[in-house]
């Protein structure tokens, strides 16, 4: 008995230090039926007393054949269980939202880019993602400097890189920093419609080093659907439709839209990123709660 518990007070002390020398950053957004969205995000809500009636109610459904008439009338007499009977009269809430998988800080599958792969073997979906894809040595790559009019090209991506000799290894989660106080156009129009997103070329470079998983802060990782739409009129060139996005049907990656707080991690050398999707089955995209994961011992 006096090992056991020598044994979790060990354990205790040790998950103790460890979270003293961790912190996390979170870099998901919020998902709010008050915020700009394309659709809009639709909330229905239960509260605590229409809960408790509910809860009353489901001895009901529990009857059947005539039990369950005979518990119907006598719950609309008053003798069934609604909230008066619950103590604050108050019972459990429940809240239901209608989104789409692209609302909110999210990772697209490749199956979003396609349906086939480039070996012609079916796209893999999000429940088909290797999981320790997800939790992984990431990388920030911060190009809030360059022309905001333009996706971030793969020569920023390089440049980036050679001034911080920073080195790009196998299944690192990159995440790309484009903009300046992008954060600040959270749940306004404009964040839908003014950012940079990337170049087929800087997707291909990265995807090259064995990279598997890709984040940006932005709404999507190509330029805003305007531009792209005008380029397309202008040249006919199927090209510049959504590059980026199309590279994967190429070679295989999964990107990760919607990020925020990227700016935080510009004080950081060393750290992980966690970005498990929600096991939504067969579905070309999921939420994700993004984080950054630091250990302060580490050198950073």
């Amino acid at each position: 008995m006096e090992d056991k518990m020598a044994s979790e007070i060990k354990n205790s002390n040790h998950i103790k230090g460890f979270l003293q020398d961790t912190e996390i950053i979170d870099l998901s957004v919020p998902i709010s039926p008050n915020f700009f969205e394309m659709p809009a995000v639709k909330q229905k809500v239960i509260d605590h007393k229409q809960g408790a009636d509910i809860l009353g109610r489901s001895l009901i459904h529990e009857q059947q054949g005539i039990k369950k008439i005979i518990a119907w009338i006598k719950y609309r007499l008053g003798k069934g269980i609604d909230h008066r009977n619950f103590p604050d009269e108050k019972g459990l809430s429940l809240m239901t939202y209608t989104l789409t998988t692209h609302t909110g800080t999210h990772m697209d599958a490749p199956y979003h880019y396609s349906d086939i792969d480039h070996n012609g073997q079916p796209a893999k979906t999000i429940t088909d993602i290797p999981l320790n894809w997800c939790l992984n040595k990431g990388v920030l790559i911060d190009v809030s400097n360059g022309n905001e009019d333009e996706p971030v090209s793969c020569n920023e991506i390089i440049d980036y890189l050679n001034r911080h000799h920073s080195q790009l290894h196998p299944n690192n989660i990159v995440l790309i920093h484009t903009k300046k106080k992008q954060d600040q156009d959270i749940g306004n129009q404009q964040y839908f419609f003014k950012y940079r997103g990337m170049t087929r070329e800087s997707v291909q470079f990265l995807v090259e080093q064995g990279i598997k998983i890709i984040g940006i802060d932005s709404f999507s990782f190509d330029p805003p659907f305007k531009k792209m739409i005008r380029a397309y009129l202008r040249t006919k060139d199927k090209n510049v439709l959504w590059p980026a996005h199309f590279y994967g049907r190429e070679r295989e990656y999964c990107q990760l839209e919607r990020l925020c707080n990227l700016e935080k991690l510009k004080a950081y050398k060393n750290f992980m990123v966690s970005c498990f999707p929600i096991k939504l089955m067969n579905a070309d995209a999921a939420w994700c709660r993004v984080v950054a994961i630091i250990n302060k011992q580490e050198g950073n």
